[in-house]
C-alpha cells in the first residue's frame, strides 16, 4: 500500500527539551537502563493489544503470538527494540513522544534540586521509558503501526529540540525503535552483553524477548527466547530471589530504587488470587496529587485489563504499587463494574491487611526501616483512621509523632508508648496541634504541662487536625486538645492551685468583664487561666470548634469557615495582668486589652485583622517605659 511520504519536522514541548537534558547527564552513570526501559514500553504495548482484542480479535490481524525482538548491527551501530504490541497511529506518536501530558509535571520539574543523586530518582519516579534511549544515542527512529491501522509513522529525532514525522509503509503492527549511537558507546554492540542486561533487568517480563540465536545447532532465523517469559508473579515464591522482586519493582513503579518490602500471596478457595505488592523506599513526587491514580496493575488470568486500579487500594495506601491477578473476574471489567463486584472488595480487604501487616512487621522488627518509612509516608497514614474504620485500630498503631518526650522534630512516638508511659491518675492522651513544630513546642497551651511534667503529642502536620477530629480514643484513653474547652487534669490537679485560681477569678472579675466589653464579638468570653505559668495570654476555643489555626488552613485553601469566636484566657499571675489589673487609665486597659488578645492570637497562628493598629498600640506602649 502506497501512503504521502511527505516528512514533517516539529518541535519539542519545552519540558521534553528539559527532560532529555537532565536525564542524559543524571542517569548517565548507570546508561544500561535503556534497555531495561525500552522492554518494559514493549511489554506495556503488548498488554494493551490483548486487551482490546478481548472485544475486537480482528486487531491480532491474524497473529496473536506477541513477543519483543532484541537485535543489533555492528556495521551500522544501531541496536533496535521492537514489538508486535498495539503500536501508535500518527497523534498517538505526536502525544505521547513529543509532549508530556501526564499531570505533576510542574510538581516534578519544582521537585528537581540540582543534586545529581536525588534528580536521578525523581526521573525515574516520572517514568521516562522512551527517553532512556538518548543516554546512549545521537539519534533514534521510531516506526510504528498502531493495530487495526493501513498506515505506518517514522519518527525520527536526535534529542535536541525537533523531530520529525512521515507516514510509511509497515507491514506488521507494532513499534520498532532503532538507536544509532553515540561514537563511546560500542559495548552495546556485543551479543553477550545486551543478554546480560536483559538478564539483569528484564527477566520477569512475561512475553518471550528474542534475540539471535548463537551456538553451533542454533536455528538463526527463528532467533531464541533470552528470558524465563513467564508473570514473575505466578512464580513459587521460593523460586523467586530477591533481585528479580527488586527488577520486577522497578518495571511496574518506574522508580530506580529498589522497595524497602514487598508481599507476595496466592488465595485459593472460593476466589482464587494472587496478588504481589511493593512499599517503595521513598514517596515520590506526586504522592500528594490525590486526584492522580495510583499504584496497581489489575491482571485478570495473566491478561492485563487495567493501569492504576484505584478500587484495589485505598487512598491512604496510595503509595503502594504491585499487581493483582485474579482467575474469578470477567475480563471485560471495566472501573464502573469494580466500583460494585463484591470479589474486589474482598481482595481489597484482604490486600490492605497484608500491608498493614507487613508495616507492623517493620515497626515491631526493624524500626530503624519503618522510621525511614514513616518520615516519607506518615502524612499520608494519618489519612488511614479517617478513611479506612475498619482498621482504625490498627492504623493506630502504626501512627507517630513528635511529643515533649524528646522535644525533637522526630515523629518517633508511638500512642502504645505514650500510653505506658502516662502518669498515675493521668486519664486522657493530651496533644497541641499548631502550623509548625516550632510553634507546637513552644505554645503557651504547655506551660502547665511542663510544669507538671505531663508528655503531650505536639502535632505540625496539616493532615492533623484532620486526624484528631476523627481519632477520639485509643486503647480506652480520649484524645484530648490542650487548648479546647476547659482544662480538665483530673486527678493531676494541684488543688491549692485551683484554689488560688478560683480566688483569683473574683479578685480579677472586673477586668475581665471590661476586657470583654473592649473585645466585643472578638472573643466569646474572658476569664483566668489555669494553662499558663510564663505566658500573660493565650486562646482556647470549645471543646467541639475548630482551631484558629485550621479555621486559618481552610480559608486559605478557599472553603467556606463557620465564624467561632475564641475565649481569651489571662495568666492572673503575670506582671501586665497584675499592672493591668491596677491601671486606671480606660485608654490604656483597652491598648493592653487588644495587645493581650493579638499576641495570643499569633501564638496560635493566626493573622491580625489590623496589624497596623497592633504594632502602633504596642510602639505607644514601649513609648511609656522610655519615660
Amino acid at each position: 500500500m502506497s501512503v504521502d511520504t511527505q516528512k514533517e519536522t516539529l518541535g519539542f514541548q519545552a519540558e521534553i527539551q528539559q527532560l532529555l537534558k537532565l536525564m542524559i547527564h543524571s542517569l548517565y552513570s548507570n546508561k544500561e537502563i535503556f534497555l531495561r526501559e525500552l522492554i518494559s514500553n514493549a511489554s506495556d504495548a503488548a498488554d494493551k493489544l490483548r486487551f482490546e482484542a478481548l472485544t475486537d480479535n480482528a486487531l491480532y490481524e491474524g497473529n496473536s503470538d506477541l513477543n519483543i525482538r532484541i537485535s543489533f548491527d555492528k556495521d551500522q551501530r544501531t541496536v533496535t527494540v521492537s514489538d508486535n504490541g498495539i503500536g501508535m497511529s500518527r497523534e498517538e506518536v505526536i502525544d505521547h513522544i513529543g509532549t508530556i501530558a501526564k499531570s505533576g509535571t510542574r510538581q516534578f520539574f519544582e521537585s528537581l534540586t540540582g543534586d545529581q543523586a536525588k534528580d536521578t530518582r525523581l526521573i525515574g519516579q516520572f517514568g521516562v521509558g522512551f527517553y532512556s534511549a538518548f543516554i546512549v544515542a545521537d539519534k533514534v527512529t521510531l516506526t510504528t503501526r498502531r493495530a487495526g491501522s493501513g498506515q505506518g509513522v517514522r519518527w525520527e529525532s536526535n534529542g535536541e529540540g525537533t523531530y520529525t514525522l512521515e507516514a510509511v509503509d509497515k507491514p506488521t503492527r507494532g513499534t520498532e525503535v532503532t538507536l544509532h549511537l553515540r561514537p563511546d558507546e560500542d559495548e552495546f554492540l556485543d551479543n553477550y552483553r545486551l543478554r546480560n542486561i536483559i538478564s539483569k533487568y528484564s527477566d520477569h517480563i512475561s512475553l518471550p524477548i528474542i534475540m539471535k540465536a548463537s551456538g553451533k545447532d542454533a536455528d538463526i532465523d527463528k532467533g531464541e527466547t533470552v528470558n524465563r517469559a513467564s508473570a514473575l508473579w505466578v512464580r513459587p515464591k521460593k523460586d523467586i530471589t530477591e533481585q528479580e522482586y527488586a527488577e520486577f519493582y522497578k518495571h511496574v513503579s518506574h522508580d530506580f530504587e529498589e522497595p524497602l518490602a514487598h508481599i507476595h500471596t496466592r488465595v485459593e478457595g472460593n476466589q482464587s488470587y494472587t496478588t504481589l505488592f511493593y512499599v517503595p523506599k521513598r514517596a515520590p513526587f506526586d504522592l500528594w496529587d490525590r486526584d492522580g491514580r495510583h499504584g496497581i496493575k489489575l491482571y485478570v488470568r495473566r491478561v492485563f485489563i487495567m493501569d492504576d486500579a484505584e478500587q484495589l487500594m485505598p487512598n491512604y495506601l496510595r503509595f503502594v504499587r504491585g499487581v493483582v491477578d485474579s482467575d474469578d473476574l470477567p475480563l471485560n471489567v471495566s472501573r464502573e463494574i469494580l466500583q460494585r463486584n463484591k470479589s474486589i472488595d474482598t481482595i481489597r480487604a484482604a490486600s490492605v491487611k497484608k500491608v498493614l501487616g507487613v508495616l507492623e512487621d517493620l515497626a515491631s522488627n526493624e524500626p530503624e526501616k519503618y522510621a525511614a518509612f514513616w518520615k516519607e509516608f506518615g502524612r499520608v497514614m494519618k489519612e488511614g483512621p479517617v478513611e479506612d474504620l475498619a482498621n482504625r485500630e490498627r492504623i493506630a498503631k502504626l501512627l507517630r509523632f513528635a511529643s515533649t518526650h524528646t522535644d525533637t522534630e522526630a515523629q518517633d512516638v508511638a500512642l502504645e508508648h505514650y500510653v505506658a508511659r502516662m502518669k498515675t491518675g493521668q486519664d486522657k492522651i493530651y496533644y497541641v496541634t499548631a502550623d509548625s513544630f516550632a510553634a507546637a513546642k513552644n505554645s503557651p497551651h504547655l506551660e502547665i504541662f511542663r510544669k507538671k511534667g505531663i508528655e503531650v503529642l505536639l502535632l505540625s502536620d496539616r493532615v492533623d487536625e484532620w486526624l484528631t477530629s476523627h481519632l477520639n480514643d485509643f486503647a480506652g484513653k480520649p484524645l484530648q486538645s490542650i487548648a479546647k474547652g476547659d482544662l480538665d487534669l483530673g486527678e493531676l490537679e494541684d488543688q491549692a492551685q485551683k484554689d488560688e485560681l478560683e480566688k483569683a477569678a473574683g479578685e480579677l472579675k472586673d477586668l475581665t468583664t471590661r476586657m470583654k466589653e473592649t473585645l466585643g464579638d472578638k472573643v466569646k468570653e474572658v476569664r483566668i487561666s489555669q494553662r499558663l505559668t510564663r505566658s500573660p495570654s493565650c486562646l482556647v476555643v470549645e471543646e467541639h470548634d475548630m482551631a484558629v489555626n485550621f479555621q486559618k488552613m481552610l480559608k486559605a485553601a478557599g472553603h467556606a469557615v463557620p465564624s467561632t469566636a475564641p475565649i481569651l484566657e489571662i495568666n492572673p499571675q503575670h506582671p501586665l495582668v497584675v499592672r493591668l489589673n491596677n491601671e486606671t487609665d480606660a485608654q490604656r486597659i483597652a491598648d493592653w486589652t487588644h495587645i493581650l488578645f493579638d499576641q495570643a492570637l499569633l501564638n496560635e497562628g493566626g493573622q491580625l485583622d489590623d496589624p497596623t493598629a497592633f504594632v502602633q498600640r504596642l510602639n505607644d506602649m514601649l513609648m511609656l517605659l522610655t519615660k
